[in-house]
């Protein structure tokens, strides 16, 4: 099963309404080179998630 890695974004990359709200970075799951998230707005959400995918696969 391919590995579920964490993508961070900073800057431009981060989509306007996250950058509306201040937000400067955010993280995103990522699985054979795809998104499998939509943008997450801290680490340890990303984590959270990608442990909960690792443990239900």
């Amino acid at each position: 099963m391919p590995k579920v890695q964490i993508m961070s974004v900073i800057g431009s990359a981060v989509p306007a309404p996250l950058r509306e709200q201040g937000l400067l970075a955010c993280w995103y799951l990522v699985q054979d080179g795809e998104a499998i998230s939509g943008p997450l707005t801290s680490l340890p959400a990303a984590q959270a998630l990608s442990q909960r995918i690792t443990l239900s696969a």
